[in-house]
């Protein structure tokens, strides 16, 4: 089954380590974002990482190989249980970013966000849209050693096809009847995870809710 990760976009800790401590029946493990890094630092992190909750830390690092591996050595002592980068960023990068993260952190690379539909692609020079974008920086990642990547629902059974033992993160889903947001290619997590997603990541409908666990418990039980 597919692990469900909540997206803790929160500025602040105690904020943060609320909804971990509650949640943490009802999920596999937490997400925090380049927002929650800024405002609260590695301390932060190891705060929350103290509800007992694996930490998917979501910084989608992108830089020159040299300078992404020091950060990627910085972190190293928060032990993220996923960390990513930008495919974009190209093999050796990628390949750094491996190198330097802790053998147990899997590292997984970002291809298209799941806020782009192929119009925005294709405003910025990508003509032949998501899938494919998707698929060429899939092959960029998995040449580069790491463990998978970040796409939409969208795109997971193709990729899950392509790359059988890739760690497949699947953000940006919206159970059946939920507000899309900023998402434009959302799935359901119950469509994701049957498509091949390896780890689901889920935010607003969870932490936006009147009573997040019963939000967790209801869409774990879709899965």
């Amino acid at each position: 089954m597919a692990e469900l990760y909540v997206a803790l976009d929160v500025p602040d800790r105690a904020r943060a380590l609320s909804l971990a401590r509650a949640l943490a029946p009802h999920v596999d493990g937490v997400k925090l974002g380049l927002e929650f890094f800024l405002a609260e630092g590695p301390a932060g992190i190891a705060a929350v990482a103290e509800a007992g909750l694996p930490v998917f830390l979501d910084l989608k690092l992108h830089d020159i190989p040299n300078t992404v591996a020091g950060a990627v050595r910085s972190l190293s002592s928060l032990a993220p249980a996923i960390l990513t980068v930008h495919a974009a960023g190209g093999g050796a990068m990628i390949a750094a970013a491996r190198d330097a993260a802790p053998p147990a952190t899997r590292v997984v690379a970002v291809t298209v966000l799941t806020s782009l539909d192929d119009a925005d692609l294709a405003a910025a020079g990508v003509a032949d849209g998501a899938a494919a974008q998707v698929r060429r920086l899939a092959e960029v990642t998995r040449a580069a050693g790491a463990d998978g990547i970040v796409c939409s629902g969208a795109e997971v059974a193709a990729a899950r096809a392509a790359w059988p033992t890739a760690t497949l993160v699947v953000p940006g889903l919206r159970p059946v009847g939920g507000d899309a947001g900023d998402q434009k290619r959302a799935v359901t997590p119950r469509a994701a995870a049957a498509s091949g997603a390896s780890v689901l990541v889920i935010g607003r409908p969870i932490t936006a809710a009147p009573d997040p666990a019963e939000a967790a418990r209801a869409i774990r039980a879709t899965l």
